[in-house]
């Protein structure tokens, strides 16, 4: 018989059971349950709601249960035990065994609380422990971008947008803008974890407490910023667990977009990069593949996170105040989303040291990669930009026409096109003196990078 079972004649069904069971899912909150349980009654004793020698007892003994539980040596199954199916969910199966260790005390412990606020608490405990990993595992992929970056910081690579060729950049440029995506992610993070650090503790069912508990004292000790104030959005609210999802999402999809370019970059079509051997499989029946898998997976499970944010989103979307049993789905794509990100960023991070690119791969690749600086010359010379866009325009298209590339057409076709195109053009033709030509803060130019780099080695260094 349950916990909860007093007013039933008859108990749960053991399918009915087994079909709500959380247990496979929240046992793994054991230690964020505990300590809110002894935090909790060492306050019901502070407030002589319970003698103080009870809740040292109950202290005692789920310090105990929770070195059984890490050891191995408590089973989480649903058990049958004297006829009846006990264990619903952790907090149903410490409960349980705190009974059985201490005897009918230990039933005091549920004192002026509520599964609902006890499970909200535990997640916020858990969340806390989850960002912190995140925020370590972001700067540790940060470090590793900023090594790259600075390995390779004068290889120059052609920019893309559509995929298509559009100006020469600096590896470490295009390096560095992963570095500042994950930046936000660090910050989205932080600002995420100022709202799961409100403990809910407190806040019992939906109505609070009839007992005068301290909720404050409960939130500092377990250290807390303070207490969520309504006893009902305690309880029936999942925004920050999914504005974590969120954060989760993003921080994935920045992942999968390099993954993408590490796939690109490392075919034959490409040449520039090539991941080490440690982060590559080969195929079962080519013997020539190399194939970027631990790339590809990353980009794959993205999916996969963006699922978990769609999936409590819309567990949520519809639920009226307070809590509803809905709420218990919440859990899984919590647990995915963190532990996927985690593992990804990991393995992300350690392959990462591993990718080599090919420093000579581009140079003298110029093609039409500096039409925009040809425009700027004639800019320079006093056309207005929309005309020199006009006019360059159809510079390239009399070179694809004659298949050369613009530094090769003569200059009588480009005095056809404008008379201020003189001998001196040809000293633009140069990838790098493009590069250089570059003078706007956060540009590709080599000053802006080596600042760049600067700024995020003493960035991340404090960090």
């Amino acid at each position: 018989m349950a916990l909860w079972n007093g007013r039933f004649r008859k108990p749960l069904h053991p399918r009915a059971l087994r079909f709500s069971s959380s247990l496979h899912v929240d046992r793994r909150l054991f230690r964020e349950d505990i300590a809110g349980s002894i935090a909790h009654v060492r306050m019901l004793a502070q407030q002589k709601i319970i003698p103080s020698g009870d809740a040292t007892k109950i202290q005692r003994a789920l310090r105990q249960i929770e070195r059984e539980i890490a050891a191995g040596k408590l089973s989480f199954d649903i058990q049958k035990k004297n006829g009846r199916f006990v264990a619903e969910d952790i907090h149903m199966a410490i409960e349980e065994r705190l009974i059985a260790n201490v005897g009918s005390i230990g039933g005091k412990l549920h004192t002026a609380r509520s599964r609902n606020d006890q499970i909200a608490l535990d997640e916020r405990l858990y969340l806390r422990k989850a960002i912190d990993a995140i925020l370590k595992a972001l700067r540790r992929l940060q470090r590793a971008y900023i090594i790259k970056a600075e390995r390779y910081k004068s290889v120059i690579v052609p920019g893309y947008t559509h995929l298509q060729r559009a100006q020469p950049i600096l590896l470490a440029h295009h390096l560095l803008a992963y570095v500042s995506m994950l930046e936000r992610d660090h910050e989205r993070f932080c600002d995420c974890m100022k709202r799961v650090n409100r403990s809910p503790l407190g806040a019992g069912a939906l109505a609070g407490s009839s007992f005068a508990i301290d909720r404050a004292a409960v939130a500092r000790s377990l250290k807390f910023d303070g207490i969520i104030e309504n006893s009902i959005d305690a309880v029936s609210d999942r925004d920050v667990q999914i504005e974590f999802l969120g954060a989760c999402a993003i921080t994935m999809m920045h992942l999968s977009r390099f993954a993408e370019e590490l796939v690109l970059w490392s075919t034959d079509e490409w040449n520039f990069a090539e991941i080490g051997d440690a982060f590559t499989t080969g195929s079962s029946i080519m013997p020539q593949k190399k194939n970027p898998d631990m790339a590809e997976l990353v980009r794959g499970k993205t999916g996969r996170v963006y699922g978990d944010l769609v999936s409590l989103l819309t567990v949520m979307k519809g639920l009226p105040l307070a809590y509803n049993r809905d709420m218990q789905e919440d859990k899984e794509p919590l647990f995915d989303a963190a532990d996927t990100l985690k593992e990804c960023l990991d393995v992300f991070t350690a392959m990462m040291k591993t990718v080599k690119f090919d420093r000579e791969r581009f140079e003298g690749e110029s093609d039409f990669l500096l039409a925009t600086d040809l425009a700027d010359y004639l800019v320079r010379k006093g056309m207005p930009f929309r005309k020199a866009h006009a006019t360059v325009g159809a510079v390239v298209s009399d070179c694809i026409e004659q298949g050369i590339s613009i530094p090769e057409l003569p200059l009588k076709i480009y005095r056809k096109h404008s008379k201020l195109f003189s001998s001196n053009l040809w000293k633009i033709f140069h990838l790098r003196a493009s590069i250089y030509q570059k003078k706007s803060a956060g540009s590709t130019s080599p000053k802006e990078v080596e600042k760049a780099l600067l700024r995020w080695k003493k960035r991340i260094r404090r960090a």
